[in-house]
Parts: C-alpha cells; structure tokens; sequence
C-alpha cells in the first residue's frame, strides 16, 4: 500500500493526526507533494460534500474565535463533529503569522470531536489561503459534518469566503448610527445572516440600536437567494446568548435553498469558479518560473517603475516570452 493510500484511509476512518498531515501536504509547494496531493484529493473525492459549509467575517476585535468557540462547542454538545479552519493574518514586514486559534479556542481545540486547523493567509486574496478549499474537503472525509472557515477580517476581497461555503455570517459590533456607513456594501450584500456580537452588559442597548440600523439597511440590498431573505440578529458569544437560534436559521436557510434548488446550484458554480481559481493560480506559477520570462522580469520591472515602459506592455512582453519560448506554453 502507498504512502497516499495509507494516509487516505486513517483520515476516512477520522483519525485527526492524519488529517493534519494530509492538510500539511495539500499545502505544500512542492511539486513531489502536488502530486501526491492531487491523488489524496481524489480518492477522497467521493467521502465528500456532505457538510454544512459555514463562512465567518467580521473587523478584528469583533469576537470571531470567541463566536466560534461557543458556536462549535454548542454543535458537539448536539452531537456534530466540527472543523474549524482558522486563517492568521500574515506580516507584510516579516512573513510569519501568530497562528494562534488554538489558544484563542482553548477548549474547543481540546475536545475530541473538533479539529481546529490555524494556517497562514501568506499574502493569498480574499483572506483564506489558497488551499482552503482543500482543507475542507480532506475534513468531509475525516467525518466532521460542519466545517467553519473564519478569515482574517481584514482585506477589500476578504468575501471570497462566500465563494467557498454554504452560508455567509458577518459578525459586527454594537455601534452608532454613523458606523453603518462605513460597512462597504459589498459584504452587506454577500451576509446571509448579520450577527451583531457582544450583546451583554452596558453594550447590549447600543447592540439592539445597531441590529435595528441594519435591519432597516436590508431593504435597500437585494437577498442573494430566492428562498433566503438575510436576517439580523444580535448575540453575546461570552454569554452564549443567540447561539442556538444562529445554527437554527443556518438549518432553516440549508432547507430552504435545498428545496428550491439553489443549493445544488450554488456548489456546482463553486466548483466551477475553484477551477478557474486554480487554473490561474497554476498559469501564473508556470509563468513566473519560466526561464525566458526569468530573464526579462529585472529588467521590465526596472523599467515599469521607472515609467519608461507601461505596465500593461511589461505584462504582454511576458506573455509573449512564455508562449514563443520552446518551453512556454
């Protein structure tokens, strides 16, 4: 038996040591472990898809771990089996990320029936990593049956999370009037349900005039679905207080799409667009490495920064290096 094929089956049977390895391997670079990744992903392949997929945005600060701790820890109680995939933000300066959802998620990170794997957002737009997608397919494999992708919370193309899950919650905090205009209308349009958090304390009144704000905003955004129309709500993860109503209305939404069909339809464009995604992504790493385009790169970057060449004609120059190159495509 292969190495690959051994490692399929002890993450089929659950075993989280080999899920994380298996995840270690779909995100390495090099191209010895691509292969063996891309053949890991397919005999999984059909042990996938069962999951409720469920994306969590929100400012830094807003309370995402301590949401997705109570939320996590409330599923197992109901005898769910979750994975949480956590995104670290990266340093432009240094390169590393703290990669610290383990201690932010203290006791749900222990339990046995949750895995929560931190990765670094490495610089990859739309605050997840570029294999996250993966990531959550190995995890359907491995039996759990709702996967938790939170991102960074930082980014103009940070919804592309919305690309990859089931449902899309955006975690807000208790603010004034005034705020409401500084949530970008795009991610408003993209939430399929609005949390507004830390509803506790001297905190909780100014919470239900910002759910009040936003429900009002909802009339003038067009729902993503037919059989959905968003809600707003608010909750206190420190408390627990609307966990349970949340993952009631993430059911209610999972129903309602099912039966309409938009469900069914809404993964397979998914799936078309991580084609697409990953076409690119493959396209622009045979291009960078390409010897003839190597050759060009210091000298056409030297000249578009110093205005003597427009940065449109460096890229064709490229372009045309790689494809009339031997080598190229």
């Amino acid at each position: 038996m292969t190495e690959t094929a051994s490692l399929e089956q002890r993450i089929c049977r659950g075993d989280r040591r080999a899920l994380a390895k298996g995840i270690t391997l779909i995100e390495s670079t090099r191209a010895d472990h691509r292969e063996d990744a891309v053949a890991l992903l397919e005999a999984l392949m059909p042990s996938t898809g069962e999951a409720v997929r469920i994306g969590i945005s929100g400012a830094p600060g807003v309370g995402k771990s301590t949401f997705i701790e109570a939320l996590g820890n409330h599923l197992i109680d109901l005898g769910h089996r979750v994975a949480v995939l956590a995104v670290d933000p990266t340093s432009a300066v240094t390169g590393g990320s703290i990669l610290g959802d383990k201690t932010r998620m203290q006791t749900l990170a222990f339990r046995d029936q949750a895995f929560v794997r931190p990765s670094p957002a490495a610089g990859t737009l739309g605050g997840v990593t570029r294999r996250t997608r993966e990531s959550m397919l190995l995890c359907e494999a491995a039996g759990f049956d709702v996967i938790i992708v939170e991102t960074v919370g930082v980014g103009q193309s940070e919804t592309a999370v919305a690309d990859m899950t089931d449902a899309f919650l955006l975690l807000l905090l208790p603010a004034g009037g005034d705020e409401l205009q500084g949530i970008k209308r795009g991610i408003m349009e993209l939430a399929d349900i609005i949390l507004v958090n830390k509803a506790d304390g001297e905190q909780r009144n100014a919470a239900e005039r910002t759910m009040a704000d936003y429900r009002a905003a909802q009339q003038f955004i067009k729902p993503r679905y037919r059989a959905w129309q968003p809600s707003v709500a608010t909750c206190s993860a420190l408390d627990g207080l609307g966990i349970e109503t949340v993952w009631q209305q993430l059911l209610e939404m999972r129903r309602g799409l099912i039966e309409s069909g938009e469900f069914d339809t809404h993964r397979a464009e998914q799936a078309r667009a991580w084609m697409w995604a990953e076409t690119t992504a493959l396209l622009i790493a045979d291009l960078t490495a390409h010897p003839a385009v190597r050759a060009l790169v210091a000298d056409l970057e030297q000249s578009v920064r110093t205005g003597e060449t427009p940065a449109t004609v460096g890229a064709q120059r490229l372009i045309e290096a790689f494809k009339s190159s031997p080598n190229g495509g």
